[in-house]
């Protein structure tokens, strides 16, 4: 299976943080964001993953280049205006032919097993939802016996970034603006979302407060690795 990696957009919620970086390139750890993710999909047995850019793009491909180093072949998507998540991956689907695709917003970090997501038959999108964190009390949407919904009969969870899609699901929607959510809620209107709840860790970087907190975290992390192996 391939995969793309979402990586196009301003980061402006980040302030000054992305006037000269691009969000993905951001580090936790000593390593930045995207760098995680390539790694992971590699280790999953993904080998090739298309990467979409914009805003500074120049720097992830100085950064990533084909690949080499994470294990996988990448190939760039280069938008020339915002196409935001579901353009961008319309423009990106004649790299991924007939077949499904595992989908991955660039600001999360996570440790989801990517080689356990699959399509389910008969379904255009599997979704990874999470917890509602603290930020997002109100969460995204309803999962109910596989299948995620708009509407919740007992409680929501929030959408991870993380997902499966099959070709098909955008074949109607030019690559223009468009985002991925309104996609997504008609499809579900249709029963053709399924989805699964993550409990592992996930962090979305939406502030320069939540880029600060997982970086000590792991940080935190590895000192208490190196100190028992030690």
């Amino acid at each position: 299976m391939k995969a793309m990696i979402l990586a196009a957009g301003y980061g402006t919620r980040m302030g000054k943080l992305t006037q000269e970086t691009p969000k993905p390139l951001l580090k936790v750890g000593g390593e930045p964001l995207i760098f995680y993710h390539l790694l992971a999909l590699a280790k999953a047995g993904v080998q090739e993953v298309v990467i979409n850019t914009g805003w500074l793009g120049e720097q992830l491909e100085d950064a990533i280049q084909e690949g080499k180093q994470f294990g996988v072949k990448v190939h760039y998507s280069r938008e020339q205006t915002p196409l935001e998540t579901a353009g961008g991956i319309r423009k990106a689907l004649p790299f991924f032919g007939n077949s499904p695709f595992i989908v991955v917003n660039g600001d999360v970090w996570t440790d989801v097993d990517f080689s356990h997501l699959f399509l389910p038959e008969n379904r255009l999108a599997h979704l990874v939802l999470v917890d509602n964190p603290a930020h997002h009390p109100e969460g995204d949407f309803a999962l109910c016996h596989g299948e995620v919904k708009q509407e919740a009969v007992v409680g929501t969870l929030t959408f991870a970034g993380i997902g499966c899609y099959h070709p098909q699901l955008f074949w109607e929607y030019g690559a223009h603006e468009n985002k991925l959510g309104a996609v997504l809620r008609q499809a579900m209107s249709d029963g053709k979302v399924s989805g699964e709840h993550h409990k592992g860790h996930w962090w979305d970087i939406g502030t320069p407060e939540r880029l600060q907190a997982l970086d000590e975290q792991l940080w935190a992390a590895r000192t208490l690795e190196e100190n028992t192996l030690g």
